[in-house]
């Protein structure tokens, strides 16, 4: 089946596509605000009769949060499962929105047109792009160059509490060779990127108790224990002068980047100083020779996210605190276990203790990291199709914080997960005024098709 006439009519009918994404944009589906409950309903009824209008034998499924959406279509080659998400964020505070955040428009700015709304980018733009591929292909050739499975969801911006049980009850149905989600962004607003690697997140809270009571520094100063100053001094320990963390086998399963990455990554030509400098900082504070897109993309870390304790209101009260806490948080890479690491974060940290101060832990998340294998001969070939449609050498990217879904598609599906996605740096998601660029929405369908024509 031929590519070029896809591409032709794609161009020929974005109005109407626009005009779909408008419609979709308008329901406030805001997943994490109960009152919005039947708009999240009145989004999943949306997707379904749209996907019903492909041919595609859609379904909305219930679950105890909002439904899930999932729909397929027979075809030869290759099995594909599509992930997007149908829920938005918030609008707070709706006083910084320069127009109603649910009443959609086209604007013309200093750098082009964009799609003003909300969940224009983050999420209904770029999974539509995916829809409007696939829409065009079906009117172009009266089928879908293979096989595809459709699986929108309803809570992604409110934690995805039912994502987990739903993806193990239906396991069988949602399998497929390769899964592609569409919730990523261009590099630096220009470089088509497939991110290969999704950094894990482990969470811990400490609490030190010394003293049954807050204690009169003058009284007892000098003579009692401190929790704030044990708990300094542990987590002063937490890295070496070179910025390695020193708790035992932390570096367990933490691959060096392969050649090949790193050759693209460079090929990149990231600002490094320039990242640094747009936050009034200079030097890198990781470890000793690794880049800060190393650092980003490729390595682990711990972090100190908060630190409480003693008197911090106005004024000065001279106590000796009874407690002190702080929040600690590891970003994980490759295979490092985050179950292990607890362990030993633990132990490493009563290790450090000295008589009469006790510790209690409090978890907050346990997610490894997600690896993609990009020998899949998919990734390789949507890397060329995304070159010939943006005029960039696409490049296999990591990224910095987490994304969930994908690592449950590994762990639970077992299939490596594709994440391409057309979102710019200033969309605004999750902020006022948030837009998804008509460029973005365009070239985005006709990446999708150029990518299901690569693989199928």
């Amino acid at each position: 089946m031929p590519l070029d006439p896809v591409l032709s009519r794609i161009d020929d009918d974005l109005p109407a596509a626009l005009d779909r994404l408008m419609a979709l944009l308008r329901i406030p589906s805001i997943s994490t605000d109960p009152a919005f409950k039947s708009e999240c309903d009145k989004a999943a009824d949306w997707l379904v009769e749209d996907l019903a209008s492909l041919g595609v034998n859609a379904e909305k499924r219930p679950t105890p949060g909002h439904p899930m959406v999932v729909g397929h279509v027979d075809g030869d080659g290759p099995h594909v499962l599509f992930y997007g998400h149908y829920d938005v964020q918030p609008v707070d505070p709706l006083e910084l929105w320069d127009r109603d955040p649910f009443d959609p428009a086209i604007e013309e700015t200093a750098k082009g047109k964009v799609i003003r709304g909300r969940g224009s980018s983050d999420d209904k733009g770029q999974l539509m792009t995916f829809v409007e591929a696939c829409r065009t292909w079906k009117a172009e050739h009266g089928t879908l160059p293979c096989r595809i499975t459709f699986f929108f969801e309803g809570e992604e911006e409110s934690g995805s509490p039912s994502l987990i049980p739903f993806l193990k009850e239906n396991a069988d149905e949602l399998k497929a060779d390769i899964a592609l989600i569409c919730d990523t962004g261009l590099f630096e607003s220009r470089v088509p990127s497939i991110m290969t690697q999704l950094r894990g997140l482990l969470g811990e809270e400490i609490t030190l108790t010394g003293p049954d009571k807050d204690l009169h520094s003058g009284m007892f100063g000098g003579a009692a224990q401190n929790p704030i100053r044990v708990l300094t001094r542990v987590l002063g320990n937490l890295h070496d002068d070179d910025g390695r963390v020193q708790v035992p086998g932390f570096y367990d399963g933490v691959p060096e980047l392969p050649a090949a990455i790193k050759e693209q990554w460079d090929a990149l030509n990231f600002d490094h100083s320039g990242f640094l400098g747009d936050v009034s900082l200079s030097e890198p504070a990781g470890e000793t020779g690794r880049t800060p897109l190393e650092m980003i993309w490729s390595r682990p870390t711990a972090e100190i996210n908060g630190i409480i304790g003693g008197y911090t209101g106005d004024g000065f009260k001279t106590v000796l605190p009874s407690k002190a806490s702080a929040k600690v948080s590891f970003r994980l890479v490759g295979q490092q276990d985050p179950h292990a690491i607890r362990d030993s974060f633990r132990a490493w940290v009563k290790g450090q203790l000295p008589p009469d101060v006790e510790v209690d832990f409090a978890p907050h998340g346990a997610s490894p990291a997600s690896q993609m294998e990009t020998t899949h001969p998919a990734f390789e070939q949507a890397r060329g199709a995304l070159g010939a449609e943006w005029g960039h050498e696409a490049a296999f990217t990591g990224c910095g914080g987490s994304i969930p879904v994908a690592g449950y598609f590994k762990s639970i599906l077992g299939m490596d997960s594709m994440l391409v996605g057309w979102g710019k740096d200033d969309d605004q998601i999750h902020s006022p005024n948030e837009k998804y660029d008509l460029e973005s929405f365009h070239k985005g369908i006709r990446s999708w098709a150029r990518i299901l024509d690569a693989i199928a």
